[in-house]
């Protein structure tokens, strides 16, 4: 269920991480050509890109417009492929891709959709799971806007207990 201005969706397919990025100099010179580790995220970040804007385009304009210009708080759970191995097992998904690489995936995807900028995300939650048996990978995500009441109380509560 959603609250007044949260916007949600759901990208269906295999989640990809942020690869590390190298940069390397072409022979003759000329500007530094820059690739990403994982050749698999750029159509990754397309999916979750894509289903945001379709998901997005059913939300209220006063939503979309407050998403775009407010801090924001931003959930993502990612449901990964089950190994055959694990069969209905419930345990955690500790091998990789790492959890901070599928989120940097999928907010740069967002950014310029969503948001103008992912530094607007100022609280994040991330969790990674495998998929229940029999279901697809995918990823869930939730995007709201932070009234300015709620991100002074973190503060206050650090100052109390000075």
């Amino acid at each position: 269920m959603t609250r007044v201005g949260e916007f949600a969706f759901t990208v269906h397919g295999v989640a990809q991480a942020k690869g590390s990025m190298r940069a390397f100099a072409p022979k003759g010179g000329g500007r530094p050509i820059v690739t990403d580790g994982n050749r698999n995220v750029k159509g990754w970040q397309y999916l979750v890109a894509s289903a945001a804007g379709d998901a997005l385009a059913r939300v209220p304009d006063d939503t979309r417009a407050r998403l775009y210009a407010s801090a924001l708080r931003c959930e993502l759970v990612f449901y990964l492929p089950r190994p055959k191995a694990l069969r209905a097992a419930i345990v955690p998904h500790t091998k990789r891709p790492d959890i901070d690489k599928l989120v940097r995936a999928a907010c740069d995807a967002l950014t310029g959709i969503v948001w103008h900028d992912d530094a607007q995300v100022v609280e994040l939650v991330a969790l990674k799971h495998y998929a229940d048996v029999g279901a697809v990978a995918c990823v869930e995500v939730r995007v709201m806007p932070i009234p300015v009441a709620q991100l002074a109380a973190p503060a206050r509560e650090l100052e109390a207990r000075s």
